[in-house]
């Protein structure tokens, strides 16, 4: 080869120069069209001449016919090693290995190993945390979150840093205030964790057909919700549930999340339930997830859930035994690599059949045809083109912004001190440890956000700031810094105090102890209130709720709002509530009670409803004193409601062949499977009105109460709504209650019934009764 001395470009004959023109076109086809980095290859690759005519490559075939022909080519070897995790390549298929874990709760995140950061994606849009979203009580929101979440993980699957699968959302019930990852999770009230599920995940997986964008996944299944408290931890937790608590709280958000979001996958838990494991139990498994509500879609392990329930557990003789178990209890993938190590010996001791191993990667593979990973060159695919452009867009990032402003809640304003007006206030101190956060602002279960703004750089946006931590830290262990924030409050026109918690006091495997705040902040809380010349602002972060009764009645403290864990913009919604570009219109998703409760109530007691001197748990069920009610907040306008439309009357007919049993009424209540549901769905037509001088969103929170009786519960939501009014104006919100689902209760064998009589539904102050009785349908033998 000769070169030309001037400029160092090769020349090359004719013929070399062919050669080299299909080698670097071949080699552009195996390099990502958007980080220049080599890709690895991908199955079903068009120019494999080995797969190119493998039934379980063509796309144009029905799915279980590919499901069915590739399953049939591999060896047991092979099949054992796709049931983990981290799945082994098959090289003579051309099959890569492949992550099933990475996590997107609240935006793309790399606590799994399936994702990474770097290069071309630095980072993802972070969300608020899971619990200040739900504050918002918007469902529209919360698909739209779960859509640009998606967008980005696909973005970044192309550029070959992420998986398709992703093991979120978790809709466990925040049923103790101390749970450190209640944060995570939409609350306490099952019906909205299960609105909050199903919207989440429509967002994440599309709705093209059944087609996935991303597979998500709900967890964890079930009455999982307590970590490590009090020498107990959830390796070696047994939940003793009674079938009424399991059927009426536990089991509803991941019923809707199944039966309403068709999410791809479940996660079982590491608890027990009743003395069996959970990825060991057939009835929760088989028979529920996959029988009873249809799951199309995978069932995975809580990571080394199986190996806990032998090693730590002892719930088994030996390790093939557990492997076994959980695969026949209707387990399709294990996290960890218990499943890899055992099941081929679990097989040649006839613990387990090949068939059952087969009819789990069924389930794994099915998913992974719907998500198009045997459909060959990504690219060419829906959603193939999305790339680094996509991810961490203005458009996501104002989305962010947008959540973690609905989200904050008002929980007091004295003489309507807020919003601060910025020509008054010239000066504020900005005092307490979270006053500058950045990182405590996205919570647990994060990735790598684009970027952050803190209270502290968001309030300077409207005001000239003094800046005093307080606290080294949220521990506040001392008061060496406090001289200093009581100097700034004195010499400041306002003064906002930044408090609460993170992720040292609140976190996976870390229950909380107290309710109160840590250490010495409500010490410095305090003192910086009595000192301040202007008025006191408190802002609180956290996952879950603080008692403040200190400061709630405290007349020196103005205004108390609660911003939860708010993402990457934080700074900015909380300083655009602060000083009203944006009008406050969250509502607390959990209950916040006062630190006596807790003397109550053991985190190991699952039982909901109140018994003798146990108070019970959650609104629904819980009568006690609280600091601030589960629903609560207020707004810089007000509002009012009135009756538009609403039926007086239900007639409850009884379908068939059970209009003739006596078991179907009992206690003057219908059993749910013996009525005609299709035809019961209330529609109420309520008329909001903002009576204030502020433009404002409402969150419409509709409860219902069930007759007088033996029933134990307290109220329930059956129906929320968000609606912006302008001031001085009216909007008419068209809400439907299923009779079936949201005006039943549970009795204690478990059994869903519709009490008869009569039935109240509270909007705010207003109240509206509705009387159910039973009919007879026509009777077919």
């Amino acid at each position: 080869m000769q070169t030309n001395k001037t400029n160092e470009i090769p020349i090359m004959s004719a013929q070399s120069n062919h050669c080299f023109s299909l080698l670097f076109v071949l080699s552009l086809l195996s390099v990502s069209p958007f980080t220049g980095e080599s890709r690895p290859p991908f199955a079903c690759d068009p120019r494999n001449g080995v797969t190119r005519n493998m039934v379980f490559c063509k796309a144009n075939h029905p799915i279980h016919v590919r499901v069915s022909d590739l399953i049939g080519r591999l060896t047991l070897p092979e099949k054992i090693r796709l049931l983990v995790n981290n799945a082994a390549p098959v090289p003579r298929l051309g099959i890569n290995g492949y992550e099933w874990w990475s996590e997107a709760l609240h935006g793309v995140s790399n606590v799994g190993p399936g994702t990474r950061f770097g290069g071309a994606f630095p980072g993802a849009t972070s969300f608020p945390q899971v619990i200040t979203t739900a504050a918002s009580f918007n469902a529209s929101l919360w698909e739209e979150i779960g859509r640009v979440v998606s967008d980005e993980a696909r973005a970044m699957y192309n550029g070959g840093v992420a998986g398709l699968t992703y093991w979120s959302p978790n809709v466990n019930i925040f049923r103790d205030p101390r749970w450190g990852r209640g944060q995570e999770t939409p609350g306490e009230d099952p019906v909205v964790a299960g609105k909050y599920a199903a919207s989440y995940v429509r967002g994440l997986q599309g709705n093209v057909g059944n087609r996935l964008k991303v597979a998500a996944c709900c967890k964890h299944y079930t009455a999982y919700d307590l970590d490590n408290w009090n020498g107990v931890d959830r390796y070696h937790f047994n939940a003793r549930v009674s079938k009424q608590d399991l059927e009426d709280t536990f089991d509803v958000p991941f019923k809707m999340c199944v039966m309403e979001g068709h999410v791809a996958s479940v996660m079982c838990s590491y608890n027990q339930v009743n003395g069996k494991p959970t990825c060991a139990d057939s009835d929760l498994l088989r028979n529920t997830i996959r029988g009873q509500w249809r799951l199309n879609g995978y069932i995975v392990s809580d990571c080394d859930s199986v190996g806990v329930y032998y090693d730590t557990q002892h719930y088994t003789s030996t390790p093939e035994e557990a492997a076994a178990d959980a695969i026949k209890a209707g387990l399709d993938l294990d996290c960890g690599a218990f499943l890899a190590e055992h099941t081929e010996v679990a097989v040649q001791r006839g613990l387990l059949r090949e068939p059952d191993v087969n009819l789990a990667l069924a389930n794994t593979i099915t998913v992974q045809m719907r998500l198009g990973m045997f459909d060959g060159e990504p690219s060419a695919q829906p959603y193939g083109r999305l790339g680094p452009n996509d991810v961490c867009t203005p458009a996501h990032q104002e989305l962010a912004l947008q959540a973690a402003r609905q989200g904050i809640v008002l929980l007091q304003n004295r003489e309507h001190s807020l919003p601060l007006s910025n020509t008054r206030y010239r000066t504020v101190a900005v005092v307490g440890p979270n006053s500058d956060a950045t990182i405590t602002m996205i919570g647990n279960y994060a990735g790598v956000a684009c970027g952050y703004t803190s209270p502290l750089q968001g309030i300077g946006r409207y005001v000239r700031t003094i800046h005093q931590p307080g606290c080294v830290d949220v521990a506040c262990i001392g008061n060496q810094l406090f001289g200093a924030a009581i100097g700034a409050a004195q010499q400041a026109d306002a003064t906002v105090l930044i408090m609460g918690l993170d992720q040292s006091i609140e976190a996976e495997f870390k229950d909380r102890v107290g309710l109160l705040l840590p250490g010495r902040q409500q010490e410095l809380v305090s003192r910086v209130a009595l000192a301040s010349r202007g008025p006191t602002i408190l802002v609180l972060m956290s996952g879950g709720p603080v008692d403040v009764s200190f400061a709630k009645n405290d007349p020196r403290i103005a205004a108390i709002l609660w911003a939860g864990y708010p993402g990457q913009a934080g700074g900015t919604a909380i300083a655009d509530v602060l000083f009203g570009r944006t009008n406050p219109g969250g509502k607390l998703p959990m209950t916040w009670y006062p630190q006596s409760y807790l003397a109550k109530v053991p985190m190991t007691n699952m039982a909901m409803r109140a018994s003798g001197r146990y108070p019970g748990r959650t609104y629904r069920f819980y009568k006690g004193p609280v600091v601030f009610p589960y629903g609560y907040g207020l707004s810089y306008t007000t509002f009012t409601h009135s009756l538009a439309q609403a039926p007086t009357e239900i007639s409850v007919s009884l379908a068939g062949r059970h209009a003739s049993q006596n078991t179907t009424l009992s206690s003057n209540a219908v059993r749910v499977t013996h009525a005609n549901c299709d035809s019961l769905s209330l529609g109420v037509n309520i008329d909001v009105t903002n009576t204030g001088t502020m433009d404002g969103s409402h969150t419409l929170l509709v409860f219902s109460s069930p007759p007088v009786g033996k029933w134990t519960m307290h109220k329930q939501l059956v129906g929320f709504e968000k609606v912006h009014v302008v001031a001085g104006s009216k909007q008419r919100v068209q809400m439907h209650i299923h009779v079936c689902k949201h005006l039943s209760i549970v009795d204690q064998s478990g059994i869903r019934r519709i009490p008869m009589g009569e039935h109240n539904l509270h909007v705010g102050e207003l109240k509206h009764s509705i009387s159910l009785q039973a009919t007879l349908g026509e009777i077919k033998l």
